[in-house]
C-alpha cells in the first residue's frame, strides 16, 4: 500500500442446521389391521429464494477484538480462532472464549516495519498443517517463509521458528510497492501479490519498456504462483502496481484483484481463474483505463471497476466476493474499501460480466487495511487504529 500504515482480522463459523424425514415400507408381510384411505392431499411447502439485491444489502460493523497496528486476516481450515498479525512481525490468535490474544509466531527481529514496510500476508496450508508468512526482511527484501503449525485443543495453536523454511526472497529497490497477499488459490498452490519496486511510475529500475511491472525477468509487478514443496516461483499475472490484496471466489474460483493506483485511479481487476494465468493489466502503460507511459499492449486486461481519487480515496483494499448466509441480498456481491476514505463498497456484476451496480454500503472506519473471510463465508474488516471488525446485517 502506499502513504498509509497497515492492519488485520478474524473468523467464526456459522453452523447451519437443518433435518428430514422420511419412512419406508419394505412390505415383507400383510397388515391385518383394516386401513383408512384419505382423500386429503398433505399439505407442501415452496420455498422461493428471490435473487440477492445489492441495492437493498443493509449492513453494520460488529467489533471483534482490538489490535495494534494489525495488517493481515486469516483463517485456518475447522479453526473458529481469529489469527491476524501486527506490522511489526507478532501473530496472534484470539480463540473462543479467551480472554485476550494468544502468541502463534513473533517474527519482530527478522522483520523491517515502518511506512510501507512490515509483516504484509499470512496464510495456513488446506490442511492447516503450516503457515505462511510475507514479510520485509532486514534488508528490506520481500521474504516468505514457511513453518510447521501445531493446532491446540479448543482452538489456536503454535508455529515452530526452528521449523523456518524460506521459500523466496525478491530485492526490493525501494521501500515502497512491496505487495502483500499471500493466498491459496483454487488448485492448491500458493499466490503472492508483488508491487512494482517502488519510486513512481514503475520508474526506478531501468526496465524498459514498460518498467518492472512489463518485464518478464523480475517478479516485481506480479502475481506469482508457486509450490510450496519445491518454492519454484513462476509469473501468474503481470502488470500490477502495487496488488496489496487480491482474493479468489470461493463459489467460482475468480481471481479479485485491488490495485493501487499512481495519482489518479485505483483499479479493480477481476478475471475468471481459467483466464487469468498470463494476463497483462497494463501498468505502467495504462492506469486504470486511461493511458499513462503508452498505449496498451494487444490483449490487455482491462479493469473491471475504476475509482477516481477525486473520490478521496489514495490506496485501494481489495476484499472478497461475499459467499455467506447471514446477509442475503450481499450473496455474489465484491466488497472492498480504501484506506485514505475509509468506506465500504460493493459491486455486483450481470452476466456478462459488467458492472451492473455498485454502492457505498454505508460503514467506514479509519485507515481500513485488510478484509478477511471465515470458513462460513461471512466477512471481516480491520482498521490499522481501531481493531477488527464483522460485517453483520444492519
Amino acid at each position: 500500500m502506499r502513504r498509509r500504515r497497515l492492519a488485520a482480522a478474524v473468523a467464526l463459523t456459522l453452523v447451519a442446521l437443518a433435518a428430514a424425514a422420511c419412512s419406508s415400507d419394505d412390505g415383507a408381510t400383510a397388515d391385518p389391521r383394516p386401513t383408512t384411505t384419505s382423500t386429503t392431499e398433505p399439505p407442501t411447502t415452496t420455498t422461493t429464494t428471490r435473487p440477492a439485491d445489492l441495492a437493498a444489502a443493509a449492513v453494520t460493523l460488529t467489533p471483534v477484538a482490538p489490535a495494534e497496528a494489525a495488517t493481515v486476516i486469516a483463517t485456518r481450515a475447522g479453526d473458529s480462532s481469529l489469527y491476524f498479525a501486527e506490522q511489526r512481525g507478532r501473530i496472534l490468535a484470539i480463540v473462543d472464549g479467551a480472554a485476550a490474544p494468544s502468541p502463534v509466531l513473533d517474527l519482530t527481529d527478522l522483520v523491517t516495519a515502518g511506512g510501507e514496510q512490515g509483516f504484509l500476508g499470512l496464510a495456513f496450508s488446506p490442511d492447516g498443517n503450516h503457515l505462511y508468512a510475507h514479510y520485509s526482511g532486514q534488508a528490506g527484501e520481500t521474504t516468505v517463509d514457511e513453518y510447521a503449525f501445531t493446532a491446540a485443543p479448543g482452538g489456536g495453536g503454535t508455529a515452530d521458528p526452528a521449523t523456518r523454511r524460506t521459500l523466496l526472497t525478491v530485492p526490493q529497490p525501494q521501500p515502497n510497492h512491496n505487495g502483500g497477499q499471500l493466498a491459496f488459490g483454487p488448485d492448491d498452490a500458493l499466490y503472492l501479490g508483488l508491487g512494482d519496486g517502488g519510486a513512481a511510475g514503475d520508474r526506478g529500475t531501468g526496465h524498459a519498456p514498460g518498467g518492472n511491472a512489463q518485464s518478464l525477468d523480475t517478479l516485481l509487478g506480479k502475481i506469482v504462483r508457486f509450490d510450496p514443496a519445491s518454492g519454484a516461483a513462476e509469473i501468474f499475472a503481470l502488470g500490477l502496481r502495487n496488488p496489496w490484496r487480491f482474493s479468489f471466489d470461493r463459489a467460482t474460483g475468480d481471481v479479485w484483484i485491488g490495485d493501487v493506483g499512481q495519482d489518479a485511479w485505483e483499479e479493480i481487476d477481476r478475471l475468471p481463474f481459467a483466464q487469468a494465468r498470463g494476463a497483462n493489466f497494463g501498468w505502467p502503460l495504462l492506469e486504470g483505463t486511461h493511458a499513462f507511459d503508452a498505449d496498451a499492449a494487444p490483449g490487455t486486461v482491462a479493469p473491471t471497476f475504476e475509482i477516481s481519487q477525486n473520490t478521496g480515496a489514495c490506496a485501494v483494499v481489495g476484499g472478497y466476493v461475499y459467499r455467506g448466509t447471514k446477509i442475503p441480498d450481499l450473496v455474489g456481491s465484491y466488497l472492498y474499501t480504501d484506506n485514505c476514505n475509509g468506506s465500504v463498497h460493493a459491486l455486483k456484476l450481470d452476466a456478462d460480466g459488467a458492472v451492473a451496480l455498485e454502492r457505498d454500503l454505508g460503514i467506514s472506519l479509519p485507515g481500513p487495511t485488510s478484509f478477511g473471510e471465515g470458513d462460513d463465508g461471512e466477512l471481516y474488516i480491520a482498521s490499522g487504529s481501531e481493531g477488527i471488525f464483522r460485517i453483520d446485517p444492519a
